[in-house]
């Protein structure tokens, strides 16, 4: 049997203030030729002529998710488990975002982790959740705990545990220009931030070696 709990309404703000305020394609496309004259080229030359237009059709895929709703992605839950009772664990999920700053690509993996209480989510939804919150402009501390919170609200499970790891090019190609490095954050909540042997079987969980032959699935 199913339940759909109640949504934090604090997490409908960004979703709603997307639909209100959104400026016009026109407006976008734009900034765009605008940005591209104050670069130095012509957004008239050929090259460039369909620039604008791309660039808008690049954003609504790279920021898709400031029109929905990840809440609404948990709301379908399901008690029918068998009495299971362990953690469920996604791993190596790659997403790509962009750094709020410069917006440039953030690519890396994550790994989701929750100790269900009575119920349980799709795992597709813990996926999508991370899409979600990685589809708009971020910061990698602020992206772990929005997923994290977000699960931990909805779900109300023992305990909720995200971990990424992701290159940034706003470091890589520019700035300090440090190739080959990585950002690792986390967010611990519940029995995953209480218990040590909780913590400690999740990260001995992601740490290890696939036994899965990916190839063949």
């Amino acid at each position: 049997m199913s339940q759909r709990p109640e949504a934090p309404k604090t997490a409908l703000k960004i979703h709603r203030l997307h639909a209100t305020k959104r400026p016009k394609r026109a407006e976008a496309e734009a900034a765009v030729r605008t940005l591209i004259r104050w670069a130095g080229d012509d957004p008239d030359r050929e090259g460039l002529a369909g620039t604008p237009a791309r660039v808008a059709r690049s954003f609504e895929e790279f920021f898709s998710g400031y029109g929905e709703d990840p809440v609404e992605l948990l709301q379908r839950t399901f008690e029918e488990t068998g009495g299971y009772d362990e953690m469920v664990v996604l791993r190596d999920i790659r997403f790509e975002s962009h750094c709020e700053h410069h917006l440039a690509p953030i690519i890396g993996r994550a790994h989701i982790a929750y100790l269900p209480r009575s119920r349980v989510v799709g795992i597709s939804k813990l996926a999508r959740v991370l899409e979600v919150y990685s589809r708009r402009m971020q910061i990698q501390e602020k992206l772990t705990a929005q997923v994290a919170n977000t699960i931990e609200q909805v779900l109300q499970p023992k305990g909720v545990a995200v971990v990424i790891d992701a290159a940034h090019q706003c470091m890589t190609t520019r700035g300090v220009h440090k190739p080959g490095m990585s950002m690792v954050t986390s967010r611990m909540l519940g029995a995953f931030r209480t218990d040590p042997a909780t913590r400690r079987e999740f990260l001995a969980i992601i740490a290890s070696p696939s036994t899965t032959q990916l190839g063949n699935v």
